[in-house]
């Protein structure tokens, strides 16, 4: 069994965060669960430290201030202790097995850097579920989505983590932008043969911003499609320069 350090970014999660960490705590090979309170104001914090005094792999880490989904997953992966890292957002729940079936991928394909999961959205809008390509735009949001990511740390390390421009916090996009380097250099394996990974629908969701967009069923900005696109690209470029200097340094053992 491999060891996974799991990293969950929480903002005022109280609501759903019991559930996501339950859904950590079934999993075998979840080694380490950092839960990164950024900023909230709500009862987060007092969820996870009770959750520690039940099972001591939950750890607690607490932002000064809120600064960003990105920032708190970078911030987690700073602290964990193994190898394999997992990132689930404090709304979002792994189903059983989940991490059984990466990790086994994983020890399968030492080459890998990564694999996502695939995910199940539950109580979007039937607008969407009903549409007759949901599927393949779902697909591709499973592609892109943190809780769906296991990686590798050395992977994760090299692209440099997760981007934090202030750009996407005003215009979302960083998990698009790190799965697009994260293909681009090292390839971005999906299983596809089961869910294990559920997202559950609330009001103002990104999922649904992103359905509604692929769907034709909302106009997104120009200004803010420009803007994703240039720090996107900025963020692959600078992975891409890093990890060829990398390759081209003399490094030894």
């Amino acid at each position: 069994m491999t060891p996974i350090s799991i990293i969950i970014p929480c903002y005022n999660g109280a609501a759903t965060l019991a559930r996501a960490l339950q859904s950590c705590l079934i999993q075998p090979q979840a080694a380490q669960i950092i839960v990164v309170d950024d900023g909230s104001g709500d009862a987060s914090a007092d969820i996870v430290t009770y959750c520690k005094t039940v099972d001591p792999r939950v750890d607690l880490l607490k932002m000064p201030s809120n600064g960003g989904a990105a920032r708190a997953r970078n911030w987690g992966a700073m602290h964990a202790r193994h190898d394999l890292l997992a990132f689930l957002d404090a709304d979002d729940e792994y189903l059983p097995g989940a991490l059984a079936a990466a990790s086994a991928f994983l020890t399968q394909n030492p080459a890998e850097i990564s694999v996502r999961l695939d995910v199940e959205y539950t109580d979007f809008p039937a607008e969407l579920t009903g549409h007759p390509d949901f599927a393949k735009h779902a697909a591709t949001l499973s592609n892109t989505v943190p809780s769906s990511l296991i990686i590798r740390r050395a992977g994760y390390a090299a692209l440099g983590g997760f981007p934090m421009d202030d750009a996407f916090r005003r215009i979302g996009g960083e998990d698009g932008a790190f799965s697009w380097a994260l293909r681009e250099i090292f390839g971005n394996r999906r299983l596809a043969d089961a869910k294990r990974v559920r997202m559950h629908y609330h009001a103002g969701i990104h999922a649904e911003r992103y359905f509604r967009i692929a769907l034709g069923l909302q106009k997104p900005s120009p200004a803010d499609v420009a803007d994703a696109f240039h720090v996107s690209k900025q963020f692959l470029d600078t992975a891409r320069a890093g990890i060829a200097h990398l390759r081209a340094a003399n490094v030894t053992a």
